[in-house]
């Protein structure tokens, strides 16, 4: 009994150690995206205290260490969160939350310098769409590609004449005029974003109106933002939509084709990834983007649709080496994989403008915005079923046409988790916001 007695006490120090060993074990092994908590947050501490001290370079180094430690928490946290987990959660999150604390100024000036310099000096967001357009159209099946581009206008057309309709109907039912719904709140979400559609609507409309193009901005921006918003939500809906039908969803491939999924090419698919094709392919995705801009230059055409126009001929014909293909295609892999969430920070905390939308948002004008949007992808949905294409990546990609430009394209297919839809969103919303954009400063200007 004695010896019992004496084993005692160290039993229970044994469990009390296992119990800590157990803890800390526990601790050690829960993750923020991919990194072990205990590393996450040392990371963050790093970060903070060298932009405290003003040792945060402003360069990509900084600007890529704050986006991406924001980003992979806010990610993971919207993709745990239940109901907005299945509306897009980490998109949604990724892109309010860094908007709210510019807002209320709560993002400390150095690490706000460091983000500027990566999204606007070094324009982060359009290497990221080059890389995306390129790599997922060389990597795609060449038939689902052309069958692709060429169906996708009529559920485009469809649904813009059925946003407008809709929204012009919903804004003279909560009293708004016919004229200002159409230009103040329809033509802002459909017109491509903020840099292709709200600025050349602003100089249209101040060159008809006689006034300066900064009063406009203003009235445009809060509508872009809101329907962009609600095509996110709409997206997550599509795929949790998809999730439950499958029937209904290519999983990135817009149309129906014989004979397996039609992604990409076999080839592309089971070759392990290659690092030194990987350089290639970023190579050949910059390549495109320049192709683009001199193209500008002599055609007038915007430089992106040019990039996806050449992306598009050259697999068309088949002149790309098939290794060349493998390369841009996993390069394009591992972007869309590790560096979506952390690029919508960026888009969060510089082209989501809050302060405009506080302004002039009402229910009323929120409600009118998500008609717009959901008669967009409603129809996209309809008409994509009716032409044999699958009707949650047709109501995607028509829904793009209601997105923030490459800002909105980027959030919605995150959302919906298509990020192989790319080259045909980027048509959407470029194609389709600069044919709005051309129409309605002719409209305005036949009414005024």
């Amino acid at each position: 009994m004695e010896l019992v007695k004496k084993l005692e006490p160290l039993t229970d120090e044994t469990e009390e150690k296992e119990r800590k060993k157990g803890f800390f074990a526990k601790f050690g092994n829960i993750k923020v995206g991919v990194v072990p908590l205990p590393l996450y947050l040392i990371i963050v501490a790093v970060i903070y205290a060298a932009s405290v001290y003003n040792k945060l370079p402003a360069d990509m180094i900084g600007g890529f260490a704050v986006i991406i430690v924001m980003g992979i928490l806010l990610g993971d946290v919207g993709m745990r969160i239940p109901v907005l987990k299945d509306i897009g959660g980490p998109a949604i999150l990724s892109l309010l939350v860094p908007s709210i604390l510019v807002f209320y100024n709560l993002i400390n000036p150095a690490g706000l310098a460091a983000v500027t310099m990566l999204m606007k000096t070094s324009n982060f967001l359009y290497l990221y769409i080059s890389t995306l357009v390129v790599g997922s159209i060389l990597g795609m099946n060449r038939k689902v590609l052309i069958q692709g581009f060429t169906r996708m206008f009529v559920p485009l057309i469809v649904g813009t004449i059925a946003s407008v309709v809709v929204g012009v109907l919903v804004g003279l039912l909560f009293g708004y005029s016919m004229k200002h719904t159409l230009f103040y709140i329809i033509v802002p979400i459909i017109g491509g974003g903020i840099g292709e559609g709200i600025l050349p609507l602003s100089l249209g409309y101040a060159e008809i109106a006689g006034k300066t193009a900064e009063s406009f901005v203003g009235q445009l921006i809060p509508a872009a933002v809101i329907g962009n918003i609600v095509a996110i939500i709409c997206a997550g809906m599509l795929q949790r939509l998809g999730e439950k039908k499958p029937e209904l969803t290519g999983n990135g491939v817009l149309v129906k084709t014989k004979g397996g999924d039609g992604i990409t090419e076999e080839s592309t698919i089971n070759k392990p990834v290659n690092f030194q094709l990987m350089g290639a392919g970023l190579l050949i995705a910059c390549s495109f983007f320049i192709l683009g801009l001199l193209g500008n230059k002599f055609l007038g055409i915007p430089g992106p649709v040019l990039m996806i126009i050449a992306a598009a001929l050259v697999k068309s014909v088949k002149v790309m080496p098939a290794k060349m293909e493998e390369g841009a295609h996993h390069l394009y892999k591992f972007v869309s994989t590790s560096l979506t969430w952390p690029l919508m920070v960026g888009l969060g905390m510089l082209y989501i403008p809050l302060k405009d939308v506080v302004k002039i948002v009402t229910p009323a004008y929120v409600i009118i915005c998500a008609a717009v949007v959901v008669a967009m992808v409603g129809s996209g949905y309809l008409v994509g079923k009716l032409m044999k294409m699958y009707p949650v990546d047709s109501a995607i990609v028509t829904g793009c046409h209601s997105g923030l430009g490459g800002t909105g394209d980027v959030a919605i297919l995150s959302a919906s988790n298509r990020m192989s839809l790319m080259p045909f969103a980027q048509v959407s919303t470029r194609i389709g916001g600069a044919s709005t954009v051309i129409l309605a400063i002719l409209l305005m200007k036949l009414l005024s």
